[in-house]
């Protein structure tokens, strides 16, 4: 694969997204308003989406395989959606009081996921966890959260542990270290190596949270026993057993990821899908530990935990949104059989794809979740994030940049991609195409062909 010709080729075609990116350092750090969004050489800059393409402000179109951090499961500004928007939009964006609005989509969540007893709204997926976690901690008076290697759960200081490789050295500056002595760091798919580590800290474990599949480490499918022995070791334990579903809940069916692994968990959060396309967050789970965040009981501060909220949870907007995004979802179950279908024929596609090319390869996934690690010498398969980590990222980086430059295909660098009711099975033969394309070059140029 000649990086470099992609590399000149995608400078060519983005030429007035560099120099806003040039602009954008000046006043943003990094140039971005989130770490992950910044790839080699620069990011490209959107001018606006619809249905399964985002528009650059260089003319191009690309088929978006990111989805907006897998949040849109209709797909870009569905029509069903905006117009509810715009209705809203001349009744008020922001009242800063409650709305009937979130009381639909509360109960809308309730039926369609009875372990949700009680939920309390929030803007982002990194506040949920964090309430969770307080909770958690409120309800078990122990301290210590058990956490995957890699997992993700949003950027609250509590759980920004463990994350990025190598996982012992801090995430960066502004941690204390004191913070870091009550997370402890489990390896995904290693039941018998985090049985040892939650036996050790047993008697102050307050909770252990966990992705029922792992996303931004690598698309990652737990072993059987895996969740289900951590949630017996915590409910032997008097711990709580937390469920991270931003990336999950809604995803596979109309419902949480929960029902499919046959899991029970006393608290889960929410995200992404349920906000519509817009900002949400959520921490649901049993009523009586999430009574624990009712500040309207009389008694002093010692008896409930103060979990908030924002100025911008359940702002009517998002929980229009949100409602009639579940809506569809639930009046037309066969979205879910058309994207997990589309999920299943990418994922063995390429798979078969990189086979007959001799491209060591492992295609990961699960529904209308998929994505590719290539192998080397020091990882031949993928069974957590560490040997996501440790495999061939900087092919992955050039074959992604290849897909955007030659084929105008995006999914955010090293990042999984999801398919949404937008997309259909030509979508999934351009991919093929484009993917054998890049590594037919790719083996004639290793081939000394040209």
């Amino acid at each position: 694969m000649n990086y470099d010709d992609y590399l000149d080729l995608y400078k060519t075609k983005t030429f007035e997204s560099m120099s806003l990116y040039f602009r954008a350092r000046e006043i943003f750090p990094g140039g971005v308003s989130h770490n992950i969004r910044f790839f080699k050489p620069y990011p490209f800059f959107t001018l606006k989406s619809s249905g399964k393409f985002l528009h650059d402000v260089d003319g191009n179109k690309y088929l978006d395989f990111w989805n907006g951090h897998w949040a849109l499961i209709l797909g870009h500004s569905p029509p069903i959606i905006t117009k509810k928007l715009r209705k809203q939009l001349k009744k008020g964006t922001l009242f800063g009081t409650t709305n009937k609005a979130s009381l639909k989509l509360g109960w809308e969540i309730n039926k369609a996921i009875p372990s949700a007893e009680n939920i309390r709204f929030c803007s982002t997926g990194s506040e949920a966890t964090m309430y969770a976690i307080r909770l958690a901690r409120s309800a078990t008076r122990k301290r210590v959260i058990a956490k995957v290697e890699g997992g993700w759960h949003g950027f609250n200081t509590n759980l920004l542990q463990s994350v990025n490789y190598p996982y012992e050295v801090d995430e960066g500056l502004g941690l204390i270290e004191d913070e870091g002595h009550f997370v402890e760091s489990l390896q995904f798919n290693d039941l018998e190596r985090s049985l040892k580590v939650l036996e050790a800290i047993k008697d102050d474990l307050a909770a252990i949270i966990v992705e029922p599949v792992m996303g931004g480490a690598g698309c990652i499918l737990p072993q059987k026993g895996y969740l289900q022995g951590l949630q017996e070791f915590a409910q032997k334990n008097g711990s709580l057993f937390i469920l991270d579903e931003i990336v999950t809940g809604f995803r596979f069916s109309y419902g949480a990821a929960m029902d499919n692994f046959k899991l029970s968990p006393d608290l889960f959060t929410l995200g992404k899908i349920i906000g519509g396309g817009l900002p949400i967050g959520a921490v649901c789970g049993r009523k009586e530990i999430m009574k624990l965040a009712d500040a309207t009981i009389e008694g002093d501060k010692s008896t409930y935990c103060s979990i908030g909220g924002g100025t911008f949870s359940a702002n009517p907007l998002t929980m229009k949104a949100g409602f009639n995004t579940l809506k569809v979802l639930k009046n037309n179950h066969n979205i879910y059989e058309k994207i997990n279908t589309l999920g299943e024929i990418s994922r063995t596609g390429l798979s078969r794809l990189f086979s007959e090319l001799n491209i060591d390869a492992q295609v990961t996934g699960i529904g209308s979740l998929f994505m590719v690690h290539f192998l080397n010498e020091n990882v031949r398969s993928i069974n957590n994030a560490l040997d996501a980590a440790l495999s061939n990222k900087e092919m992955l980086h050039n074959y992604n940049l290849a897909l955007i430059a030659n084929h105008n295909i995006f999914f955010l660098p090293g990042k999984m991609g999801a398919f949404s009711n937008a997309n259909n099975k030509k979508d999934v033969s351009k991919l093929l195409e484009a993917t054998r394309n890049i590594f037919e070059n790719f083996n004639n140029k290793k081939n000394g062909k040209k």
